[in-house]
């Protein structure tokens, strides 16, 4: 009897590749994705905790799952990722959810088979919530879901301790995988004809392999093929110049790096824990534009964050405006309990903050209309990605990350193709096949 299983992810994109590991393990053991949520024998959530709404999210359709839970008692549901992860939270899930089967944390996924039969073997749930021990495993075969993109792990945890962040109490601390091990995935890769290698981790550039991030990108760029390579999340105090000569020697490598500032207040990053200054950044963002000068920068920014006065909040529309950035992820500061920020006072009311967020991702998106505008008319290289079934478009990105759609008779999935820009409309490029 064929049976079926259904992945709910929820956060970034180390969520997204670990639903392709958890993919990978259950087609092993023989389960086939299915679409509809009541059709699958078992159901994963794989969380987030990194805002309250993502895990007010995960709560609200894990609850919603009891009524099918009494229909189809055989029927697994588990819940694993960073929100169990969190001091507590697996018993208070089990408490809140005793109908859930399976509930594992970040250090645990690779155990997932394991946990699944246990269940079959018994009525108890399952909790396994590891601290990590330093470990990390080399034998996940991912089902991967993204073609003609492929992300790869190549350090997992964060030793950075910012105030606001959960990720360091969840993920553990780094942990770097064996540059060779990595080096043979991407050109594995590569050879099943993915056209885009996007490398992954809390902080990439501070990986600590055999060899530095630096030499690591420049090796994996020497790869034969045409691909690109992107990588993110880097930490603006480990970002080198050594990281800029790489990109800067290689046409494989994307012109397009993701920076998170936070903040443009000096005294908001020292409540951060950011250990970096607004000078040392735009320092590294005016060499990065020196030798890259076609180069975009993306970013992350949080407004509300505990003590942040509408003098804090000025200097980072400034610095917006100062970098020009081509995009960015936009938030309200959300308290996570157990981290710093969470007991620091002069939490700023919802009011004032949402008056800010309004403001910043009023500039933010002038700045990406104004880009995405110097566009109209150029001819651009995108890798087609995928086809928009409500436009009825291909559609796929430059090495910038801006997204064009196409018109064409034939599939173009996986395949480089210029595109000549004849409208521009926010951070969306619409043109045609050239020549």
């Amino acid at each position: 009897m064929n049976k079926f299983y259904h992945i709910v992810t929820y956060g970034c994109q180390m969520n997204v590749h670990e639903s392709e590991k958890i993919a990978g393990i259950l087609s092993g053991m023989g389960y086939s994705s299915c679409e509809k949520i009541e059709d699958a024998d078992i159901v994963v959530f794989n969380t987030c905790c990194i805002r309250e709404n993502a895990e007010n999210h995960a709560f609200g359709n894990i609850g919603m799952l009891k009524k099918l839970k009494k229909e189809k008692k055989n029927m697994l549901i588990a819940v694993g990722g960073c929100l169990p992860q969190q001091m507590h939270k697996a018993e208070n899930l089990h408490e809140k959810f005793p109908y859930v089967d399976i509930i594992f944390g970040t250090h645990n996924l690779h155990n997932l088979k394991e946990l699944i039969e246990k269940k079959l073997k018994s009525r108890k749930t399952v909790i396994e919530i590891d601290g990590g021990d330093g470990t990390v495993s080399e034998d996940d075969v991912p089902l991967r879901t993204s073609y003609p993109n492929a992300w790869v792990n190549i350090m997992y945890g964060c030793n950075n301790f910012c105030s606001y962040c959960i990720v360091p109490y969840v993920r553990g601390r780094e942990r770097s995988r064996d540059s060779k091990k990595i080096i043979e995935e991407v050109q594995s890769l590569v050879n099943d004809g993915y056209k885009e290698i996007t490398l992954l981790g809390q902080n990439v550039n501070s990986y600590k392999g055999d060899v530095t991030f630096p030499e690591l990108l420049e090796k994996i760029a020497q790869i034969d093929g045409k691909f690109r390579v992107r990588f993110m999340t880097s930490h603006p105090k480990d970002f080198s110049r050594e990281l800029v000569e790489v990109m800067a020697s290689s046409p494989k490598i994307c012109k397009c790096l993701h920076l998170p500032v936070q903040s443009g207040s000096d005294a908001v990053l020292k409540a951060m824990n950011r250990r970096y200054t607004t000078k040392e950044y735009l320092e590294k963002v005016a060499y990065l534009k020196d030798r890259i000068p076609d180069c975009t920068i993306t970013t992350d920014l949080i407004v509300g964050f505990p003590g942040e006065t509408e003098e804090d909040f000025n200097a980072t529309l400034e610095l917006v405006k100062k970098v020009g950035y081509s995009s960015a992820f936009t938030f309200v500061y959300s308290k996570r309990e157990g981290t710093k920020a969470a007991e620091m006072p002069d939490q700023i009311p919802e009011e004032v903050s949402k008056e800010r967020i309004i403001k910043l991702v009023d500039l933010v998106n002038s700045l990406t209309r104004a880009q995405s505008a110097q566009y109209k008319g150029k001819t651009i290289e995108i890798l087609c990605e995928d086809y928009d079934e409500k436009r009825g478009l291909y559609c796929g990105r430059d090495e910038y990350g801006r997204m064009g759609y196409f018109s064409s008779d034939k599939n173009l999935i996986g395949q480089f193709v210029n595109l000549t820009v004849d409208e521009a409309n926010g951070i969306s490029l619409f043109g045609s096949i050239a020549g």
